[in-house]
């Protein structure tokens, strides 16, 4: 299946005949993220890698059984921030988390799919707001981060960069978008120059409020160095429940009137591509068999500015769980997809055919996705060492904003290297302790305000629940700003409260 394709790709069903669609349709490979909560606060305990090597769910089969059998092309592999950094804010890629979580990764790559890195902390680190919050994290964390992550993953075209899983409740959007183009500086400082780098907006990062909350005027002017929007997306979700929450497992509405059409506009007005990296609903409930049909449907008419979209979730999830998309049995046995996979993801993706093959058609030059301007890091630094192979200027900030100062990160890579035992994968962890021997400066602009006092940790829109042994804080997404406290018995999409759910023993 040739699945690394540039946008404008059609599907060839029967002979010729052929229907457009969109670039990218796949599933979120759910595990590293569990434990982590709307605070962005994580319990490390509750983290469950998707991997048997960690005695965890197959999700390396998944993947290659979505990919092979259901031509599926994308996956989104969310991970806790505290995971990878071993819970310091501004440490650097732990040397036994990080090459487990690269273990997936690889998997991923090695499906020939393009595989997202999603930090799911709602742009978070224990309560307090990137950027905007007293006691951080500072900007310079953020971009820490994801200068390590795209250090380690420069060479691989197949990542993307899914910078933030979520933010919502953002004091300050503008503020909100200087910490977004700090993070990507250091993307394309890092010599990840071309790769896909998704852009999130707050509300839960709604598709349906995208526009009207802000979200998308904070982020429009966020460019590469060059100065160019080459392979920026806005990184879109939607639900389609009552409340919008996917929190039920039955849906009311495809959304596509009130939500993809007049986005659709916009993007199109503005010469952008938007990503919906989650979309889901109860798996075997007609009503969401037809409206995520529809709404997938609708977004293959318009894949001139939705790139793909992804569906919530596999992985470490059960079967059971309301949203699972997780398929029975396993590798050795064989596969059975739930219907909402096989009826919605795959029909409308792959036209139900597993075997189907995907080709390209020459883009046009006015292409949203890509220009014919190429993003060139300006600072040279080292490549990543991996042990085995696997596959310019800053944006205007608010007029509000009046005091804005120019900061420098000092953001440090290395070639250190740790070559953990994964069972049958050996990997090598990049980046994963700081040197003075090299270094790469990311320069970005923040404003003063991003130092306030500000924090929205408030325990009045929060409920504690016990799962097992193990007292889980979370709140679910709703599509309005007040937060709802969630039962034990109504599992979140996003893997605050779903540590209860456990893969099956055929696992």
């Amino acid at each position: 299946m040739l699945s690394r394709i540039i946008a404008g790709s059609i599907l060839a069903l029967g002979v010729g005949k052929a229907i457009a669609t969109v670039q990218f349709g796949g599933v979120n490979i759910a595990g590293f993220d569990f434990g982590v909560d709307t605070t962005g606060t994580c319990n490390l305990n509750n983290i469950d890698p998707p991997l048997t090597q960690c005695g965890g769910c197959d999700g390396a089969g998944q993947m290659q059984h979505f990919s092979k059998d259901d031509g599926l092309n994308i996956y989104r592999l969310p991970v806790a921030w505290q995971y990878l950094t071993n819970n310091v804010v501004s440490g650097p890629l732990d040397q036994t988390n990080f090459p487990k979580y690269d273990a997936l990764m690889k998997a991923c790559l090695g499906t020939g799919s393009h595989c997202i890195i999603d930090i799911h902390n709602y742009a978070r680190w224990n309560g307090n707001i990137i950027g905007q919050s007293s006691g951080g994290p500072t900007d310079a964390d953020f971009a820490q981060l994801w200068q390590a992550l795209a250090t380690h993953y420069a060479s691989d075209a197949g990542v993307i960069f899914g910078l933030m899983n979520e933010p919502h409740d953002i004091p300050d959007l503008n503020i909100w978008g200087v910490t977004v183009q700090a993070a990507v500086s250091a993307i394309r400082n890092a010599g990840a120059e071309s790769q896909y780098i998704l852009l999130p907006g707050t509300g839960y990062t709604s598709a349906q409020g995208f526009v009207s909350d802000g979200s998308a005027a904070a982020l429009i002017n966020i460019t590469n160095l060059d100065g160019s929007t080459t392979n920026l997306i806005f990184d879109v979700h939607q639900y389609l429940d009552s409340d919008g929450s996917g929190t039920h497992t039955n849906c009311v509405t495809d959304h596509v009137a009130d939500t993809f059409t007049p986005l659709a506009s916009y993007l199109r007005q503005n010469k952008r591509m938007a990503l919906l990296s989650e979309i889901g609903g109860g798996s075997n409930d007609q009503s969401c068999l037809t409206d995520v049909c529809s709404a997938l449907s609708y977004l293959n008419q318009n894949s001139d500015v939705y790139l793909g979209y992804l569906g919530w979730a596999a992985g470490a999830f059960a079967t059971s769980y309301i949203l699972s998309l997780t398929p029975s049995g396993s590798a050795a046995a064989g596969w059975t997809d739930q219907p909402l996979l096989t009826q919605c993801f795959q029909k409308e993706f792959a036209g139900g055919n597993g075997d189907t093959q995907r080709t390209t058609i020459p883009l046009p030059l006015s292409s949203y996705a890509a220009s014919s301007a190429s993003p060139k890091s300006t600072t040279d630094v080292p490549s990543a060492s991996l042990a085995s192979a696997a596959g310019p200027t800053s944006p205007a900030t608010s007029s509000t904003s009046a005091s804005t100062a120019v900061v420098s990160a000092s953001l440090t890579s290395s070639q250190a290297s740790n070559t953990t035992s994964l069972g049958a994968s050996s990997t090598a962890g990049a980046m994963m302790a700081p040197s003075t021997s090299s270094s790469t400066v990311v320069s970005y602009a923040t404003s003063s305000a991003s130092q306030g006092s500000e924090n929205v940790s408030s325990t009045s829109n929060r409920t504690a629940e016990t799962y097992g042994s193990v007292p889980t804080t979370f709140s679910t997404r709703i599509s309005s700003t007040a937060a709802a406290s969630v039962a034990p018995s109504t599992t979140s999409p996003s893997g605050e409260a779903d540590n209860e759910d456990e893969c099956e023993a055929d696992y």
